[in-house]
Order: C-alpha cells, then sequence, then structure tokens
C-alpha cells in the first residue's frame, strides 16, 4: 500500500507500506519531497505518482537509506547522480569530484549525514592547511584559494542535504570561510611584450598566432582554442568569440558558451588579421594532404592537432612554459597575457568600460577590481602632469 500526504504548500510526503514488525504492527518507510514549479492538477498529480512509483522501487530493490541512517558518502551518491550530473558543467562536475574524492570523503565520508557537526568541518578544513594535503604531486600543500573552493564543494552538498530535508540545518553555517588573499595581477608591460612576441616569431605560425590572440585579443585559453575560421570575420578586421572548450574527457571535446554566457566580438589590428589570412590558406592546403586522415569532420577549428581536432584545452600552457625558457624570458602564465592586454591598453588611454567589454566582463567592477594596480599608476601619471604648473618650482629656460 502506498500514498501521498500533502505537508504544505509545496511539500508531499510519500508513504509505503513495507509490511510488519516482529510484534505485528505496521513497518512504513516516509519520503518528504518539494514541489517548486508551478503545474496543473493533472501533470502535479502524474509528476507525485512517478516520484512515488520509484520510490517503491528504492524500497523494493533495497536501495532506499532512512535519512537517519545515511552516511555522508551515501548522500555523495544520491547528490552526485539526483542533482550535480543535471545541474553541474562538467569540468566544474570534474573538479568537485577531485576535491571530494582526495579531501572529503576521506575525513568525514564514513560519518552519519545528520551527526556531522561544525566541529568535525573545522577540523577538516584546518587539515587542509597542513603539509601532506596536497594529492597531485605539485607540492605539499594546498594553496588558500583551493580551500576556499573545497569549502565551497562543501556547501553546495549540504545546501542539498538540507533542501531535500535530510537535514535540518547546514553544519556549514557555524563555520568560517576560509581567507584567502587575492592572487597579485601578474602581466608584461609593452616592453616585455614587444620582447615576447619577437621570439614568438621564431616559432611555427600557428602557434605564433594563438599566442598572439591572448596578447592582443585579451582572449582566454579555452576561448582560442574552441575558435573556428567562420567565426574569423576577415571583413570587419575582428573575431567573434562564442564558445569555449575547457574540458575533454576519453577523447570527448566539451564545448560551452564564454565564461559569462555572452558573445562578443573583438576587433583586431589589421596586420595580425593580414597573419591570419595567409594561414587560413596554408591551414586548408594541409587539410587537402591529409584528406581521409582528417578528424575534425565538420568542424574547422583554426588551431588544431594537425587533423582537425582541437587542441588539447591545457596544451597552450603547456606550450607557453617551454617557450619561455626556450627563450629566457621571465614567465607568467599563458592566462596573464590576458592581463598584459588589458593593462597595455589601459596604460594607452583605453577606458575601463572598453576594456569591460573587449575582454568579456559582465560586471564592470570586475574590470576595476581586477586592473586597480593600473588605474592608480595611469591616475598618478595624468596627475604628475600638472607638476609643471607648480609655481614653486623653478621652470626650465
Amino acid at each position: 500500500m502506498a500514498s501521498i500526504e500533502k505537508r504544505g504548500k509545496n511539500s508531499y510526503r510519500l508513504v509505503v507500506d513495507v509490511g510488519y514488525d516482529a510484534q505485528g504492527k505496521r513497518i512504513k518507510r516516509t519520503k518528504t519531497i518539494r514541489v517548486e514549479e508551478k503545474l496543473t492538477t493533472k501533470k502535479l498529480k502524474e509528476h507525485l505518482d512517478l516520484e512515488l512509483a520509484k520510490f517503491k522501487m528504492e524500497i523494493e530493490a533495497g536501495e532506499y537509506i532512512k535519512p537517519e541512517k545515511m552516511t555522508f558518502g551515501a548522500f555523495v551518491e544520491e547528490w552526485r547522480s539526483k542533482y550535480a550530473q543535471k545541474e553541474l558543467a562538467p569540468k566544474t562536475l570534474k573538479e568537485y569530484e577531485g576535491h571530494i574524492r582526495n579531501h572529503i570523503l576521506p575525513a568525514i565520508g564514513h560519518r552519519k549525514l545528520e551527526e556531522i557537526k561544525p566541529m568535525h568541518l573545522v577540523t577538516l578544513l584546518n587539515d587542509l592547511s597542513k603539509p601532506g594535503a596536497r594529492k597531485d604531486g605539485r607540492g605539499k600543500q594546498l594553496s588558500a584559494r583551493t580551500i576556499q573552493y573545497i569549502y565551497a564543494v562543501m556547501q553546495n552538498i549540504f545546501t542539498q542535504a538540507v533542501g531535500w530535508k535530510l537535514i535540518k540545518e547546514n553544519p556549514l553555517q557555524g563555520v568560517k570561510k576560509p581567507k584567502a588573499e587575492k592572487p597579485k595581477v601578474q602581466y608584461y608591460d609593452a616592453d616585455e611584450a614587444q620582447e615576447v612576441i619577437r621570439a614568438l616569431y621564431k616559432e611555427p605560425v600557428m602557434w605564433r598566432l594563438l599566442c598572439l590572440g591572448a596578447i592582443l585579443g585579451g582572449f582566454r585559453r579555452g576561448e582560442l582554442v574552441a575558435l573556428e575560421w567562420p567565426d574569423v570575420l576577415f571583413d570587419q578586421d575582428a573575431i567573434l568569440i562564442r564558445k569555449s572548450i575547457s574540458l575533454e574527457v576519453a577523447g570527448k571535446v566539451y564545448e560551452k558558451d564564454p565564461k559569462n554566457g555572452e558573445e562578443r566580438i573583438v576587433e583586431m589590428p589589421r596586420w595580425y588579421m593580414d597573419e591570419l589570412r595567409r594561414f587560413h590558406l596554408q591551414w586548408r592546403e594541409e587539410k587537402m594532404k591529409v584528406r581521409d586522415k582528417w578528424e575534425g569532420g565538420e568542424k574547422e577549428y583554426v588551431f588544431h592537432n594537425g587533423l582537425g581536432k582541437p587542441l588539447f584545452y591545457t596544451y597552450p600552457s603547456e606550450w607557453w612554459r617551454k617557450f619561455i625558457k626556450r627563450h629566457g624570458l621571465r614567465y607568467i602564465r599563458f592566462h596573464d597575457l590576458r592581463h598584459s592586454s588589458a593593462t597595455i591598453l589601459i596604460e594607452q588611454g583605453a577606458s575601463l568600460k572598453a576594456i569591460q567589454q573587449r575582454l568579456g566582463h559582465k560586471q564592470h567592477q570586475t574590470t576595476a577590481d581586477i586592473y586597480a594596480h593600473v588605474t592608480k599608476k595611469v591616475s598618478r601619471d595624468l596627475a604628475n602632469k600638472f607638476d609643471r604648473l607648480n609655481p614653486h618650482q623653478k621652470q626650465p629656460m
């Protein structure tokens, strides 16, 4: 026997009888669900009947775990299948699962969900700051920003547990978010950028144009990897940014909208577009040569592996590190070429609004915060231009 009971405005309790205990008392299993979207009476009934049927199947298959007996590890499996795989972007889910596997489950996976207290999480976060916490072999300690990210992962999981009424309160409510200093923006000034560009002209044309795209256009790595020839607007001397690649799993490339979800057209120097035109001809000739070996299908990725598939999304950073070492240049991350682009433009008098649009920042404040160091310097330089009007300073003859 099974039934549905209305509990509140948007909540319903599913009830399933599973027989009798040794004393002859009826045993019931219950589960409360919420229906936030507005449905017609018919659609609501269909939805509730489906949830009740699924609940019965879980019980009959022995998959249902009473909330008071569910461990954190068991709940993570529920969270993954019923929320994370549907709601999180593939890259985000991959990052979440890495932290869950390496740092969260070893500490609290065995504990019952409802018994996890703020102090357990304080201890977990404290242990993450100790030597040896890092599991990827790239050092002994986790950065403060990584610990902040792990805090955010747990926040997501516990928020779902509260929303699904498996626990009454989020144990992270009593735990302060770890502090992390904002990383200092690294960049090349105009002279250093010229030195880098001179070195790039000693490298293969594809890599030169890819790196110049970051320096001149301020493009993100994933945006360059995802760039296709139809998005190179030769008639406008501009490039359309409409997608990004930041994840590849088992050979499958995941394309997504640019960060912040907005397309943008970025005007580029004519000399760069002229080089792209010549490269396009070379690209087409190379495609004709490989013929049946072409792996790109209908896609026309500008920067590819030689057979049409886009570069692996992290490879530009690897190539960049080797390039810097090869030419004895000061190292900054590949992503910092984007910061270099913005910094040089601001120092040349470009407005923050123009930089915001060029870089694809959704909020003006984001641009202002990142490049505050540059705008202060420019502001100081402008003020210094009035020094010649100082009546107390001896003027040159």
